[in-house]
């Protein structure tokens, strides 16, 4: 539960950071929002992007993913989602070192700023959630046998499909014991009028033997 709990902590101020960091200056006083994807694989250039086409796409596309794994349950959904905010940072600081020619970080506003700090910390929080959270696997739960032992059983989620269980092989149906076989599985019994009934094991009767006279 706590696991839980903490995962969904994590995804939720991860996506929201991450959402944020394009509104906030990412170099030079530039704000994240302002650099066209395209400029990511064609170059860095002066000109400035709208919304549609900006950084924000990719992370706003991150955190809607990191919604539904949370719904879902997800754990390599949320992962997924943490990828998506990382690799994006990373290519874009990239692209932005070889267009400057290196990465300064200061105190005065020209370098890295706060926008990619909060780029960076949502991707790990949500890779963090990713490792927190408690997917749909299978609940245990104890059962007691009849010597009071606690074993633990599995127990599929609800929705599982469920496999059909093959009978046990090698059981044969158990037939009574033949008539006039007694209960210490002798021979020798009485059959229904009283007499003693000469029949064999398997019901029938001897015949006369061929070493007699």
């Amino acid at each position: 539960m706590f696991r839980s709990v903490l995962g969904w902590v994590l995804a939720l101020v991860g996506a929201t950071a991450a959402v944020l960091s394009p509104f906030r200056a990412w170099y030079d006083g530039r704000l994240g929002r302002e650099y066209r994807i395209g400029d990511l694989f064609s170059g860095i250039t002066e000109s400035k992007a709208g919304l549609a086409g900006s950084l924000l796409l990719p992370f706003a596309f991150a955190a809607l993913v990191a919604l539904v794994g949370l719904l879902l349950r997800s754990r390599l959904t949320v992962a997924l989602a943490g990828v998506v905010v990382l690799g994006f940072t990373i290519f874009w600081m990239v692209r932005v070192g070889q267009a400057q020619g290196s990465l300064t970080v200061n105190g005065e506003g020209t370098g890295l700023n706060v926008g990619v700090a909060y780029a960076l910390a949502g991707g790990a929080l949500l890779l963090l959630a990713a490792a927190a959270m408690l997917g749909r696997g299978h609940r245990r739960r104890h059962r007691v046998d009849g010597n009071g032992n606690r074993h633990r059983r599995r127990e599929p989620v609800p929705g599982e499909e469920h496999e059909p269980v093959p009978e046990e092989e090698g059981h044969f149906p158990r037939y009574p014991p033949p008539h006039g076989r007694d209960d210490r599985g002798g021979r020798g019994g009485r059959d229904d009028r009283g007499g003693r009934d000469d029949r064999g094991e398997y019901g029938d009767r001897p015949g006369p033997s061929p070493y007699r006279p």
